[in-house]
């Protein structure tokens, strides 16, 4: 249940809450990264045919998300209303896992579109439940920050366990038998983690009466006058688009632009993510002192200073590279732990100014711009860089030109943008406060005044 007190969340608490983030990450490797590669190469499907039919699986599933949201708002199965989508979710999402990264042989586009959108559906029915979960442990701003900060930084030691499965099985077996292996670890992990997490973290809010159509279409027309919504939504998926682009085209620039042997690739994951692990102590930190969006601005930028240098980047300079993946994975960690606290004080903004609680439905649109934003990205990259001359079949030094800045010189550019935008944010720590205290107001019956700081 929502906390309102001061008092920070328990540990046992935070972490039951926090685990599952590591089994749902864990994954992410292979299917954001691997999976283009994997089936665009070596299954035979052809780059741009796979960005194409990646694209397509991406923008279908962003269709769930609105209605996921907005039953896991409106309706509960024995007074819960977000753990029954979870359970569901990781039923679905274990299903399409394996069938997507253990495929049979002759797979090719019609299977990778298929359970794509199976696996898709499914971390749906996780994903945005789980966020809207986490918003509502407690309405603190910076305690706001640290649950973010636990969940973001399990899922990211998912992502460095993934990666260190992966160079293991490469290592000792092979590189192909490595998906499905990340597969079957997640499944089982999901067993333990998820009944974990649904017995010990407490929910229990009941959900709103249902909506008349007519109010209904109203609440979904008054979002476009949330501003501060508005203005999240936009950076989010603008940053997301900087941050997907590099990821859909990190093992091509680390085989064609860098050189580095399949053997090694691993280890620029394992550094990048616990770059992101380590940094997020510091990012709380200054988030406290600084203000969470001011902080989230900082680390963009630190992420574009590190982007720009790439393209002066000689074939062979790993070492160099080594430092750049250090200073993004430390700016990663601020693009995952900020941004959704943030969004959960928008939330608190959005049900005072409108009077309505749809916290999971405020998720959902934002899960569907993350994942619109990945699917631009790779829809754009992988179709982009065959396009303009790039070919792994017969690499040209113009070829590798291409690569590089589509790699690493766009995503500086739109990061920037990003920043341009949430620079002045107006939601800050004072604000918030007093955003609260107008709320509890309200529920007490009194006049909690007007709204005229947006």
């Amino acid at each position: 249940m929502t906390q309102h007190t001061a008092e920070p969340v328990r540990r046992p608490i935070l972490l039951s809450y926090a685990l599952p983030a590591f089994v749902v990450a864990l994954p992410t490797i292979p299917v954001y990264l691997t999976l283009p590669i994997f089936y665009g190469v070596e299954m035979g499907v052809g780059l741009a045919a796979t960005g194409g039919l990646l694209l397509i699986s991406r923008v279908f599933d962003t269709l769930t998300d609105p209605l996921v949201g907005h039953l896991s708002d409106r309706f509960s199965f024995k007074k819960y209303r977000r753990k029954p989508w979870i359970l569901l979710g990781a039923i679905i999402a274990g299903w399409g896992l394996n069938m997507l990264l253990s495929p049979p042989d002759g797979a090719g586009g019609a299977h990778l579109l298929t359970w794509s959108i199976v696996l898709y559906a499914g971390w749906t029915m996780i994903s945005i439940p789980y966020l809207a979960w986490g918003a509502e442990l407690h309405a603190d701003y910076n305690e706001r920050a640290r649950i973010t900060g636990w969940r973001e930084g399990f899922g990211l030691l998912g992502m460095m366990g993934a990666g260190a499965l992966i160079a293991y099985v490469s290592e000792t077996q092979s590189a192909a038998n490595a998906p499905g292996m990340v597969a079957w670890s997640t499944i089982l992990l999901g067993a333990v983690f998820i009944p974990i997490l649904l017995w010990k973290v407490p929910e229990g809010i009941p959900p709103q009466a249902i909506k008349p159509p007519a109010q209904r279409f109203k609440q979904l027309i008054s979002l476009a006058q949330n501003k501060p919504f508005l203005k999240l939504l936009s950076a989010w998926f603008i940053n997301g688009i900087a941050n997907g682009i590099p990821a859909a085209l990190f093992f091509l620039y680390l085989e064609y632009g860098l050189g580095v042997a399949a053997a090694e690739r691993p280890r620029f994951i394992l550094i990048y993510f616990l770059a992101a692990i380590l940094a997020i102590p510091i990012w709380l930190y200054l988030s406290r002192k600084f203000g969470k969006h001011r902080t989230w601005c900082w680390a963009m930028i630190l992420a574009v200073s590190a982007f720009i240098t790439v393209p002066a980047l000689p074939a062979g300079a790993e070492l160099l590279f080594m430092l750049i993946c250090i200073l993004t994975g430390a700016a990663l960690g601020a693009d995952l732990i900020l941004p959704p606290a943030i969004q959960a004080d928008v939330a608190d903004y959005d049900r005072w100014r409108f009077n309505s609680d749809r916290l999971g439905l405020l998720f959902a649109l934002w899960g569907m711009t993350t994942k619109l934003a990945l699917a631009v990205a790779v829809g754009m990259a992988l179709p982009a860089v065959q396009w303009l001359g790039f070919s792994p079949e017969t690499p040209s030094e113009l070829g590798r030109m291409v690569l590089i800045v589509i790699y690493a010189g766009i995503p500086a550019v739109i990061k920037l943008l990003a920043v341009s935008i949430i620079w002045r944010f107006p939601l800050n720590a004072k604000r918030q406060v007093a955003l609260r205290r107008r709320l509890t107001m309200r529920e007490g019956g009194l006049n909690s005044g007007g709204h005229g700081w947006v």
